[in-house]
């Protein structure tokens, strides 16, 4: 049996990949399957770029809502009940489609995971220890001599990954990237289509900062204020948007300040988005935004040459 087609799509925060996804979805008899790592939250609405319910209701959607708020959800955790849903949709005769942002995720559920050493919270209490007395900066230095591999693809001001590859290395004795090769299980049983969307960087700036102001203006500080009363500082609520409406109640920083932080930091996050797809390889770019008449029409074909080939 030939393998299933599957159609992956990839691009920063704010490009467009619900509006592609959606218009291809219709076109090829797709089913969606979300690959951002806040949209599986349960009752996180307003900071994330979950499709609405409209949107939801065109066409399935998958891995949406699927986890409590409270919940630890890992990439291996995402990646197993992705591949459940691929099979699922293609066993149907329909085209998945999986659209996000989360690299880690997409890498998890086409390359898979290694089986990395257990957590060290004494070792990981050091580390943070250690980034908040000389800055993010000396881990990234630390993972250096230690996985020069890993650190070419960390973002130094990381600190969640950096700790993380440098725990790998330490309890394992051998650099994390090295681990990466080992017993690693690529998904099977679909050829699979990577587009890319990489709009006008100004243009989509200007996307990203109305977007963050409109979370605010719809009520993401309150929407903060019940989760932090329900579930405590929990995962999602470290995300952008949510972190810096907390800082806002907490009275750290004002309203004017966590809109601005919110902004630039999504900015930076969709320039780490693009760093990392285009380390990826093998993406078809489109330099437009999903939301395009052009970039539609471009990637139907695409997407039309695809499936029609074996």
């Amino acid at each position: 049996m030939p393998d299933a087609p599957l159609i992956v799509i990839v691009g920063p925060t704010a490009s467009g990949k619900t509006a592609l996804s959606l218009f291809l979805a219709q076109r090829f008899k797709g089913e969606i399957v979300n690959c951002d790592s806040v949209a599986v939250y349960r009752e996180v609405e307003i900071g994330t770029a979950k499709p609405d319910k409209t949107e939801r209701g065109l066409v399935p959607h998958h891995l949406i809502d699927v986890a409590d708020s409270n919940q630890a959800f890992t990439a291996g955790e995402y990646a197993r009940l992705a591949r459940q849903a691929l099979a699922e949709i293609a066993e149907r005769g329909r085209v998945p489609i999986v659209v996000g942002g989360t690299g880690l995720y997409l890498r998890a559920l086409l390359e898979g995971l290694f089986e990395g050493p257990p957590r060290s919270e004494e070792l990981r209490e050091r580390l943070r220890q250690r980034a908040a007395e000389q800055g993010a900066g000396h881990l990234h230095r630390i993972l250096r001599r230690l996985d020069r591999s890993a650190a070419e693809k960390i973002h130094p001001n990381d600190e969640a990954k950096l700790i993380r590859a440098i725990e790998v290395s330490l309890v394992s004795g051998q650099p994390m990237t090295d681990m990466w090769k080992q017993g690693r299980e690529p998904l099977t049983g679909f050829r699979t289509l990577r587009i890319g969307l990489d709009p006008d960087r100004a243009v989509l700036y200007e996307r990203i900062n109305r977007r963050a102001a409109a979370m605010f203006e719809r009520g993401l500080v309150e929407e903060t204020k019940s989760l932090l009363e329900r579930f405590g500082e929990v995962a999602p609520l470290t995300s952008l948007g949510y972190k810096q409406a907390a800082q806002y109640l907490a009275g750290e920083i004002s309203m004017d300040e966590a809109v601005r932080l919110a902004q630039q930091g999504h900015r930076n996050y969709a320039k780490r988005q693009m760093t990392w797809f285009r380390r990826e390889g093998g993406v078809e770019w489109i330099r437009d935004f999903g939301d395009s008449k052009a970039a539609q029409e471009r990637t139907q074909r695409l997407v039309a040459s695809f499936l029609s080939s074996q």
